[in-house]
């Protein structure tokens, strides 16, 4: 207990420090008040995992609620919008020629092609940044995101998504860089995704094939693997309402073309098709997967995306 107090009072410190005078008074004033719930995520388990897990999420809400009470004095002023000057403002003093890139060739030509709206392009880097373990850009970009129009909700949600596609460590070192983008524009847990939504509905033809399959390929290798693969994934993750299947999809194909997993960018590619992405779209999140995937893994996954494409069109 002695700890996690330590960790929460240095973190609070730390916070305030940070805040102007007036905030800091108002930053204690939060904590001060904090709401009972905080008591349900405090360390009770004698399960050390348990207890790591309760401190990190009461240090995140603790962060969260200091950094809103720090933000609250300059809204509308904190959007944290970003734009190539944001993202390139370090570089010129260490590559001058990295800078000019990523204004002149990534802000002022690649984000402008017309194959992808600004949104999606917004969905293909944020889930690249997040599947990679990125997170010296992730607090420009999910702003950015949230400024081409993904909700709070819809973020929120990718990063519940993509725990799964590129695993919990990688979407837990996210959380806190959310926290304080959330934190900044004054959105509230209310505006996220929520634990229990009422589920989409299932296509149970198509989830009978998927299911036969998935049994006869890795049923008799790892059947907790299938269990979950069912149960957790197709009979719950991709039936959540908070990102529209194609949405879905798309941040799936963009997580493993990052990871350079090809082998299963085939289904996911049909799936994202089958889902509303055209050929075009698809096309375009090669060039966006280039510059922040690198190429190596954008051409990497070409024949498969190949291979697709001339498939469907062949009927």
């Amino acid at each position: 207990m002695t700890v996690w107090l330590c960790n929460i009072a240095a973190h609070h410190n730390a916070l305030v420090g940070a805040c102007p005078a007036s905030d800091a008074m108002q930053a204690t004033s939060v904590m001060a008040d904090a709401p009972p719930s905080l008591a349900g995520i405090a360390p009770t388990s004698s399960h050390p995992l348990r207890n790591a897990i309760a401190i990190r999420r009461l240090l995140l809400t603790a962060m969260a609620l200091l950094l809103t009470a720090c933000a609250s004095s300059e809204k509308g002023s904190t959007s944290m919008k970003v734009s190539s000057a944001t993202i390139s403002e370090g570089a010129a003093a260490v590559s001058p020629a990295l800078a000019h890139n990523t204004d002149a060739l990534l802000f002022g030509e690649v984000w402008k092609r017309p194959g992808l709206s600004p949104r999606d392009r917004s969905l293909v880097t944020v889930a690249v940044l997040i599947a990679r373990g990125q997170t010296a850009e992730m607090a420009a970009h999910f702003s950015l995101a949230l400024d081409n129009g993904v909700t709070p909700l819809e973020l929120s949600e990718t990063l519940n998504h993509l725990a799964f596609y590129s695993g919990w460590g990688n979407a837990a070192a996210a959380l806190p860089i959310a926290a304080e983008v959330f934190a900044a524009r004054d959105i509230r847990v209310e505006q996220l995704a929520p634990v229990a939504p009422s589920l989409l509905p299932l296509d149970e033809a198509s989830e009978a094939d998927r299911v036969q399959r998935v049994n006869s390929a890795v049923g008799s290798v790892a059947p907790g693997l299938v269990e979950f693969t069912t149960k957790a994934l197709f009979r719950d993750l991709w039936l959540r309402p908070g990102l529209a299947p194609r949405d879905r999809s798309l941040i799936t194909v963009s997580s493993l073309v990052a990871n350079g997993q090809v082998a299963q960018v085939g289904y996911h590619l049909n799936r994202a098709m089958d889902n509303g992405l055209s050929q075009p779209e698809a096309a375009e999140m090669i060039t966006q997967l280039a510059f922040y995937a690198g190429w190596p893994n954008a051409f990497s996954a070409v024949p498969v995306f190949k291979e697709v494409f001339s498939q469907r069109t062949q009927g």
